[in-house]
């Protein structure tokens, strides 16, 4: 894991950090499904806020690294907290409550300081952030929310609103603003699929000329992606366009349009800024992509985590933090250095 630099030019937030960059995958992402993690060495320490002991047990709890979202997720807050002193191990829920559940036994069992969580369920991990809590440990959600403010410390997500709105205008500009299209949702129990998707339908809801025909739920991933493609083509073979919310559902779709032959005459667009995306606008497959600072939030997690064991306080006025997403076209696909990294 090499250090790079980190630039994300986005309105309202100042990101320019330097990150542990990670290799990338093209594996489908959030299943429904249990999923086994591994997990790490103990270090015991007070859970204590304002404890002036140094270091112990960062434990960090991602979705699915087999998607470079969640690889990139863990491996940058893993290397932030080994930076500043802790110890630290990433395990995955595979999107699975009794799996998360088990893990945050084991950060508990463990002894750990802190834990930074990419919550499974909006609702469902409500339960497991107290039962963390309750045990001393403190912890900052990282990507996807909760239903229930005041739990954690802190919840650092993407401005899903504002990355859907940028990519929705994208869209228009690529699709024109008369046709049938479809969209393809993700996962319903993860509140950015509903965000993302109002996102879309506040834009493209002010072009009457567009109609969407057909929405269907990938869950995120790629192969469902695919499959949910091919059956709507087949009802709607005269789209002109798919608005995706997310990359792996996007690539899937562009698997399915190919194998039709309609690749060139349906355009699509996706969301996340991952690897095999940028790669896809490169080629002119994808028309676009919507930059999550992952990276970003991920290594600010770490670092309020620091903050609030040392002082009581996470440094932030606010419980909810939102990073601004970036725009990614064939324009400025050359400043992706890395994965999910923006150098402007």
């Amino acid at each position: 894991m090499s250090q790079k630099k980190i630039g994300v030019l986005a309105t309202g937030a100042i990101v320019a950090l330097t990150i542990a960059g990670c290799g990338s995958s093209s594996s489908a992402a959030k299943s429904s499904g249990k999923g086994s993690a591994s997990s790490a060495s103990s270090g015991s320490s007070s859970s204590a806020t304002g404890s002036t002991k140094k270091g112990g047990l960062i434990s960090i709890i991602v979705n699915d690294p087999s998607n470079p979202f969640w690889l990139t997720e863990g491996n940058v807050a893993k290397a932030e907290a080994v930076k500043l002193g802790y110890t630290a191990n990433v395990s995955a829920s595979k999107g699975d409550l009794n799996t998360e559940s088990n893990l945050v036994d084991t950060a508990i069992a463990n002894k750990s300081r802190a834990l930074i969580l990419d919550p499974a369920n909006a609702t469902g991990s409500v339960g497991n952030v107290k039962k963390a809590e309750a045990a001393g440990i403190p912890v900052f959600l990282v990507n996807a929310e909760i239903d229930t403010p005041g739990v954690a410390k802190a919840q650092l997500i993407s401005n899903n609103a504002q990355g859907a709105a940028l990519g929705a205008q994208q869209w228009v500009k690529d699709v024109g603003q008369k046709g049938n299209y479809v969209e393809l949702y993700g996962l319903p129990t993860d509140n950015n699929a509903a965000i993302r998707s109002d996102g879309y339908a506040a834009v493209l809801g002010q072009y009457p000329g567009l109609k969407k025909v057909a929405q269907q739920t990938a869950n995120w991933i790629r192969t469902q992606g695919h499959d949910k493609m091919q059956s709507m083509l087949q009802a709607h073979p005269n789209i002109i366009g798919v608005i995706s919310g997310n990359d792996e559902m996007a690539l899937g779709a562009i698997a399915a349009l190919k194998e039709a032959g309609k690749l060139n005459s349906i355009k699509v667009g996706g969301f996340d800024g991952s690897p095999d995306a940028v790669a896809a606008i490169k080629s002119g497959e994808l028309q676009y992509t919507v930059l999550q600072p992952v990276a970003t939030f991920a290594q600010k997690a770490v670092e309020e985590a620091d903050e609030y064991l040392k002082t009581g306080k996470t440094g932030s006025a606010v419980e909810k933090q939102s990073f601004n997403c970036i725009l990614i076209t064939k324009a400025n696909v050359s400043k992706m250095t890395g994965p999910f990294t923006y150098t402007p």
